[in-house]
């Protein structure tokens, strides 16, 4: 039985960094495989489509080539079909290929990929369940979801250095809030600056917020900032970046399956995509994802 492929290429990732690199991406991965299909696609819904129709011809492999949005796309595919994914990232935040170990140039990362592909290598990793949406990486509310809204709005700058600014930006702007999380082992009702539900530890091009989470335990790792004032909130942001914050006074961790957040008018963004507003509900589903790793 061969091994079916396809590659999803999203042209605009990574300022066009997807479309640059396609060509040179499915080269190394064509000699590691039976059938290479290439989707290119400028939507999500084009995208959709295209996915359907190759797995309607015997997928076994989705392969993305593009940044965080476009593995958001590929892990409602594969999670609702039972296909693997594989990820090449060339995008601005890269933050479920880097949660994995991927290597973050886009041709490394198909030599790699190539190499999994012909060892049959798998891996099963958990993901979040929001609704009807799965996401990989962080569930997040309040602050950093309105950081996230503000940064994707943003033309420049390119990279990790977008967030930063709209963190600076959002910090004049937002103020906490009363809020009311229910957990696996029972309620927790406190003023908050924001919520962070990690199946893996990063968001934001690389900020650690849950640094301890693993998708392989059946569990999120949730980081609730509290009420600290702009002037500490000011100072922590440093150690974000390096996961030094979870030690601070105004920092709770913990873990659980599932999670309620009750924060009325708090934004929620899942894999950095847009999920509306709490209150919001997810659970962790052990398994729910096959990666080629």
């Amino acid at each position: 039985m061969g091994l079916n492929a396809a590659l999803a290429v999203h042209p605009a990732s990574g300022r066009g960094a997807a479309a640059r690199a396609a060509e040179a991406v499915a080269a190394r991965l064509r000699p590691a495989v039976d059938r290479l299909d290439l989707l290119v696609a400028t939507s999500v819904e084009e995208s959709r489509a295209l996915m359907r129709s190759s797995h309607a011809e015997g997928l076994d492999v989705l392969i993305v080539l593009g940044g965080d949005g476009a593995a958001h796309q590929g892990v409602q595919f594969c999670a609702d079909h039972g296909v693997a994914l594989g990820l090449v990232p060339s995008g601005t935040g890269n933050d479920f290929a880097r949660a994995l170990g991927v290597p973050p140039d886009p041709r490394a990362a198909a030599d790699a990929l190539a190499r999994a592909l012909r060892a049959g290598r798998r891996r099963s990793l958990d993901l979040g369940r929001l609704g009807d949406t799965w996401f990989a990486t962080v569930l997040c509310a309040g602050f950093d979801a309105a950081v996230n809204a503000r940064a994707n709005a943003m033309r420049w700058p390119a990279g990790p250095r977008r967030y930063d600014l709209a963190i600076l930006a959002e910090l004049a702007a937002f103020t906490p809030r009363p809020i009311v999380l229910h957990t696996d082992d029972g309620v927790l009702e406190l003023d908050a600056t924001l919520v962070a539900a990690g199946n893996t530890p990063y968001y934001g091009g690389g900020i650690p917020v849950c640094p301890a989470a693993t998708p392989d335990d059946g569990l999120f790792d949730v980081t609730v900032i509290g009420a600290p004032g702009r002037a500490r909130l000011l100072r922590m942001l440093p150690h974000l970046r390096t996961g030094e914050h979870v030690g601070r006074p105004s920092v709770q961790t913990f873990r659980t399956r599932t999670l309620r957040i009750e924060a009325p008018g708090w934004p929620v963004y899942a894999d950095g995509e847009d999920q509306g507003g709490a209150p919001a509900e997810a659970v962790c589903v052990p398994s729910g994802l096959t990666v080629v790793a």
